[in-house]
């Protein structure tokens, strides 16, 4: 697990490997990652949008922006979490995500961003 605090949130990182959904033959490998965000501050947030860069072992980069996350724009009181699973593919064995939320604070509407943390996704025969 990754975990890195921005902003007074933390944003932890899960990475699973899913045999069942790829096909190494045609170069599909799937990946399931769970994402644990607390807030940590005085003050409710909500989380309006994600940037995603996707990155595989071939040097093929991806970005991917949009509201929300898994079709929801969670609000956080504070000491609350918020916790939520999805996935990627990749054409390789290995690659690695990272990314920005963008953020509002409810009290006073300000926008900020916080860093989602560089996870890697490695096909767990690779790790021998």
């Amino acid at each position: 697990m990754v975990k890195q605090i921005t902003s007074g949130i933390t944003i932890s990182v899960e990475t699973f490997y899913q045999p069942d959904y790829s096909n190494p033959v045609g170069s599909e490998f799937m990946f399931a990652y769970r994402i644990t965000i607390e807030n940590n501050n005085t003050f409710p947030i909500k989380l309006l949008r994600r940037h995603w860069h996707i990155v595989d072992s071939n040097g093929a980069h991806r970005e991917v922006e949009g509201e929300g996350v898994v079709g929801v724009q969670p609000l956080l009181a504070p000491g609350e979490n918020y916790q939520y699973v999805s996935g990627s593919n990749l054409r390789t064995e290995i690659g690695k995500m990272y990314g920005t939320y963008l953020m509002e604070n409810q009290n006073n509407k300000k926008l900020f961003e916080v860093a989602i943390p560089e996870f890697q996704m490695i096909v767990p025969f690779k790790l021998n």
